[in-house]
């Protein structure tokens, strides 16, 4: 029998709770659910089924992202960045990197980090500093890297690169790099306060490749970037963000309906009703944004058209920006609900500590304050404000 994604998204959830606390507490990297998604197939969710995956869409992302991080964040979010690379190899490798890469991604043999921010461009997506070198029919890179999420621990990695020595900063080529043809070192320690388990740290990389890992035309990264990498990442991330609050209220929801609450969380007082329900409104409306950038994605990519135009960059930016905040801002609420002992300290029966200190990530990743900059620019150009689902 075939398995479902979000089937097979609950079979993980076992190990991904019992692990998630030593997780955080060691700051150390999901092993135990790094190797339940590879048994899984989860990591070859999105890779055609010709090439051994599960064939699956934005969807079934939505899904899978949302049942992963109601167990563990850093986990959930682990995968979806692994989904952000699976995508853009899918949508934009050439032919003979798809036949020797996917399948090994689909069997779970190959995890995939993101090497995209450069000390040198401030972090800035589709800008690189450190240049491709042509040595005959290999391709030299040298890149550091100041973080790279789960990158001590992946089997790949697809790195942003100045497309050449005379190529300017903004023609960047996106390269695959398989950990056998990498030579790399660390710096540094991994001690934050959420999304610990990410274990995100500092990477010099050296490699060569051939010339068929470049992922999409050489220097024309932005391509990938707007049409696979920018809406599966907002979207993925908000997914994750959103499955990890409403894990946390579906906590909060059961202990106020059990025979153990607190005498203060009354499920008769209106004090209690009212913070709740500012919760789940928070919640809802994340959920139907969610859905409906995605659906407009799924659009574009149906009908064949281009993601790069005014209304869609602005949708796919406001939606990480509003699940940032709101998913945040929606488990600061649960924590105020319940109080010191339930929901502030480490020690209690639920972890919404740790929930809270996970989502207080998600506006530093790709800085919300950035975004709605971008979004301030791209409103000027849209006159009619087309709204999202008009």
């Amino acid at each position: 029998m075939t398995v479902t994604p979000s089937r097979a998204a609950e079979s993980v959830l076992p190990v991904l709770t019992e692990h998630a606390a030593a997780v955080d507490a060691a700051a150390r990297f999901p092993e135990e659910g790094m190797q339940a998604l590879r048994a899984s197939g989860l990591l070859g969710l999105l890779v055609p089924a010709e090439h051994g995956g599960m064939g699956g869409g934005l969807s079934d992302l939505l899904t899978v992202g949302r049942t992963l991080a109601s167990a563990c964040s850093s986990t959930a979010m682990i995968w979806a960045m692994h989904c952000q690379q699976v995508d853009a190899l899918v949508r934009h490798a050439t032919p003979r990197l798809h036949t020797e890469l996917l399948p090994r991604i689909a069997s779970g043999e190959v995890y995939l980090a993101s090497v995209t921010t450069e000390a040198a461009t401030g972090g800035r997506l589709l800008t690189a500093a450190a240049a491709l070198h042509e040595t005959g029919e290999l391709l030299d890179l040298r890149r550091e890297a100041p973080i790279v999420t789960g990158g001590l621990h992946a089997d790949g990695y697809l790195v942003t690169m100045r497309a050449g020595e005379e190529a300017s900063r903004q023609s960047v080529s996106l390269v695959y790099v398989d950990r056998d043809q990498l030579d790399y070192e660390t710096a540094g320690t991994w001690d934050p306060l959420g999304m610990r388990g990410t274990q995100s740290v500092a990477m010099t990389l050296t490699a060569s490749v051939p010339r068929h890992h470049v992922v999409g035309v050489p220097g024309e990264f932005r391509d990938v970037a707007v049409d696979s990498m920018i809406p599966v990442g907002h979207l993925g991330w908000a997914a994750c963000w959103l499955g990890a609050a409403q894990g946390a209220l579906r906590d909060v929801v059961r202990l106020i309906g059990s025979r153990r609450r607190p005498g203060s969380l009354d499920p008769a007082s209106d004090l209690v009703r009212e913070r709740l329900a500012r919760v789940r409104l928070d919640l809802e409306l994340v959920s139907a944004y969610v859905e409906r950038a995605a659906a407009e994605v799924m659009e574009h990519r149906a009908a064949g058209t281009s993601l790069d135009e005014p209304t869609t960059q602005i949708h796919l930016n406001v939606v990480k920006v509003a699940a940032a905040e709101l998913t945040f801002g929606a488990v600061n609420r649960l924590v105020q609900l319940v109080g010191m002992s339930t929901g502030y300290m480490r020690t209690s029966s639920l972890p919404l500590e740790r929930v809270f200190r996970d989502l207080r990530s998600a506006s530093l990743n790709n800085a919300d304050d950035r975004l709605l900059v971008a979004t301030g620019a791209l409103s000027l150009l849209d006159r009619g404000v087309r709204l999202a689902g008009q």
